[in-house]
């Protein structure tokens, strides 16, 4: 879900990516989707996805390609995420769950991010109003027409990837054998969740310099309530470790506020909003694939003492739940970078689908 502005910025910092070369048969490219119609009718002449593969394709007799995993990143995240050490060395490793040597892995970026069309290319406030529908519906035609995958093997996504993995299940549910939704919650956002959210969203609208999102320079009044994020995304253990005094906290808000400063309103505005139209609740029985769900303990975005993804999940066959308890390792709703907490769960999962 979401991590707003600097907060996401000093995690991505605190676990840096490999070298491009580290990874099998990794590549990058573009494809660019004509007359893009988005779910409120706006159209964009041009939407470009960027995305970028590990592993080689493999083909069954008729050709098809047999090994295709789609992982997706979470709010304030791209592609590259998925590179950072503490993800890549436990999922894609030799022998890891998904082995890059026998995987073709897909990892886009989303639209709104990285190198995908977004409001700060020019449009700002004239971009289309993206929302998670017109995500996923995007990454479906990358996959598929411009990859030309027919079915995938996963799904797998963090935070508002997530998010999207449930709904990949109910739009495409024969499209894939299994999805796995990580840091999520399969209901419509709202409580203290959508709260944070508002909050972000108010700042940003009603900051002295937004002048209706057509800025010259970066609206720098709402930065400094970004942080209140943090305080969401992160855990109270976690803090009190880095910062024990108010000098140390106050050292590390100022981190973030710089952090913040560095990013566009228009894009982080589209990015929070963007939430909007989610609620895969009334279609959950139509998801088909295997799915295992994994939230964190200590996860203040999704908190578990709301007892949702038990009682939603028991509506999909087949469908499991884990939980992973929190402990001096676990960040939160971060812990979905840290892989080697809930890998395992990963492995015994895709021991249990069937051969392609």
């Amino acid at each position: 879900m979401l991590r707003i502005l600097a907060a996401a910025a000093l995690v991505a910092a605190a676990w840096p990516c490999r070298a491009d070369t580290a990874w099998p048969n990794r590549q990058q490219g573009d494809v660019v989707l004509a007359d893009f119609r988005f779910a409120s009718g706006e159209v964009l002449p041009a939407l470009k996805i960027h995305y970028l593969t590990l592993g080689t394709a493999r083909r069954d007799a008729a050709g098809e390609i047999v090994n295709g995993v789609l992982l997706l990143h979470g709010t304030s995240g791209t592609s590259e995420n998925w590179l950072q050490p503490t993800l890549a060395d436990e999922l894609f490793a030799a022998g890891a769950p998904l082995d890059a040597e026998k995987f073709f892995i897909v990892i886009p970026d989303g639209i709104g991010r990285g190198g995908s069309s977004k409001p700060s290319d020019g449009l700002r406030m004239g971009f289309p109003h993206y929302r998670y529908v017109d995500m996923v519906v995007a990454t479906h035609r990358l996959v598929t027409e411009h990859l030309g995958l027919k079915h995938l093997r996963l799904v797998l996504g963090t935070s508002m990837g997530g998010m999207q993995a449930w709904m990949w299940g109910e739009m495409y549910p024969d499209f894939m054998d299994a999805l796995v939704p990580i840091a999520s919650q399969p209901i419509a956002i709202s409580g203290r969740n959508w709260m944070y959210r508002r909050i972000g969203i108010e700042a940003i609208r009603n900051d002295p310099d937004w002048n209706g999102g057509n800025y010259e320079k970066n609206p720098t009044h709402y930065i400094y309530s970004a942080p209140i994020a943090a305080l969401m995304t992160e855990s109270a253990t976690h803090y009190q470790r880095v910062a024990p005094s108010r000098a140390a906290m106050d050292a590390l808000y100022q981190k973030m506020v710089a952090g913040a400063r560095k990013l566009d309103a228009n894009n982080q505005l589209y990015a929070i909003e963007a939430v909007m139209d989610y609620d895969p609740s009334p279609d959950l029985e139509k998801i088909k694939a295997r799915l295992l769900a994994i939230n964190f303990a200590d996860d203040e975005v999704n908190p578990p003492e709301l007892g949702v993804v038990e009682r939603e999940i028991k509506r999909i066959a087949g469908a499991r739940f884990v939980l992973v308890p929190a402990g001096d390792g676990t960040h939160g709703h971060y812990t979905y970078n840290l892989a080697a907490l809930w890998r395992q769960h990963l492995v015994d999962f895709m021991k249990e689908l069937a051969a392609p």
